[in-house]
């Protein structure tokens, strides 16, 4: 049956997957269902395990893009019902232009957090647009914007060692500071193997933003970073050419403010995934990783993707990929999007066992509240 909401819940157990719909709060937004928007975990304080999660940009179902921003939080849940609430924020000052493809994190400095979008792709100009060209798509300009959520006021800042428009990059942020690497580039068809180091400064007065380039970067697109430790990350998958996965693995270590890269033996991938044109996933939190691969590539239903579950031991290092857990059939048609940059199905990620309950019911539409309740319709009043 289809999701009354549009949103679900991803729960792992015992290899299995699950998945529950999810209901919107009567106070909520319109959320539409968004493809590859930039999306990152806000966290109260260090000691809450409460998140919120930040949504920006992304395609629309008619394919436009958004240039809007949302905060969701999960305010209740049991065995049978899961609640979030979305609220749309107002920005004002140097608003982000519509796009997707790029990266928001959160950064912290001296008592003060704001958040930091780069990168992306926009379609072109109105101006420049004609029938043959309507949805051809470039590089966003390589500004970087900080928001203020409390005051949804954004400031841009053009950085003079950011040259290029980036999208599918790869940013990690710790306390102040993000790095940025790998990504593609549309004017140039290349993956960028510089490493960018952004640091933000939050006095009373207006903030600073400096960028770094270091050293020791991965060309790369469309990798997935999962996070096993406070310091330490792991790069896994993308593309390192159009025709090629990039099937090594890096441990990416912050400390202080220096990052160290260094690669590391990837798991021993199957030979469904080795030989697959096309692969996607997420962080699923706490060091595991979601791979899906088109049905096609196994030669049985095409329209069918399977799942995969990568965890990146902190123990002992290693990663581990489990077998297949499960098959999904599509509903999209695949001929209409792009395979290669536009490749992270999964937008939305929470910590693996964050939905786990007890209770082992199933989800019921017996059990299903009246939808006219949930806030997630529009309605019309004289």
């Amino acid at each position: 049956r289809s999701c009354p909401t549009g949103v679900f819940l991803l729960d792992i157990k015992e290899n299995e997957l699950k998945m529950k719909p999810a209901f919107f709060s009567n106070d909520s937004c319109y959320l539409p269902p968004l493809r590859y928007p930039a999306i990152c975990k806000l966290r109260g304080n260090v000691e809450s395990d409460e998140y919120q999660y930040v949504i920006h940009g992304g395609k629309t179902p008619n394919n436009d893009l958004s240039n809007k921003i949302y905060v969701m939080s999960l305010i209740s849940k049991n065995s049978k019902k899961t609640t979030v609430q979305c609220i749309e924020k107002d920005l004002g000052g140097d608003v982000p232009e519509a796009r997707y493809g790029h990266t928001i994190n959160i950064v912290h400095s001296q008592g003060k957090s704001v958040s930091v979008i780069f990168g992306g792709r926009s379609y072109m100009p109105l101006a420049q647009r004609t029938t043959e060209k309507w949805n051809s798509v470039v590089d966003c300009l390589p500004s970087v914007f900080l928001v203020d959520f409390e005051f949804g006021c954004c400031t841009s800042y053009i950085l003079p060692e950011l040259q290029d428009g980036l999208a599918f990059h790869v940013s990690v942020a710790r306390n102040d500071t993000i790095y940025i690497l790998g990504g593609h580039s549309l004017q140039n068809n290349t993956r960028s193997p510089s490493l960018y180091k952004l640091k933000v400064d939050l006095p009373l007065g207006s903030p600073a933003v400096t960028c770094t380039i270091l050293p020791g970067g991965i060309s790369v697109s469309s990798a997935i970073v999962t996070q096993t430790s406070d310091t330490e990350f792991v790069l896994v998958g993308g593309y390192q050419s159009d025709n090629l996965k990039r099937l090594v693995c890096n441990t990416i270590v912050l400390e202080d403010s220096n990052i160290h890269i260094v690669e590391r033996e990837g798991p021993d991938w199957t030979p469904d995934i080795k030989h697959c044109r096309m692969w996607f996933g997420s962080d699923m939190g706490k060091g595991s990783v979601l791979l899906g691969i088109p049905g096609a590539n196994k030669q049985l239903i095409s329209d069918a993707n399977y799942f995969y579950i990568l965890r990146c031991k902190e123990e002992d290092k290693e990663e581990e990929l489990t077998a297949q857990i499960c098959s999904q059939t599509s509903t999209e048609d695949l001929g209409n999007s792009t395979p290669f940059e536009d490749s992270e199905e999964f937008c939305f990620s929470a910590e693996a066992n964050r939905f786990d309950v007890n209770n082992t019911d199933t989800y019921n539409e017996d059990d299903e509240e009246d939808e006219s309740e949930t806030g997630y319709w529009i309605t019309c009043s004289a």
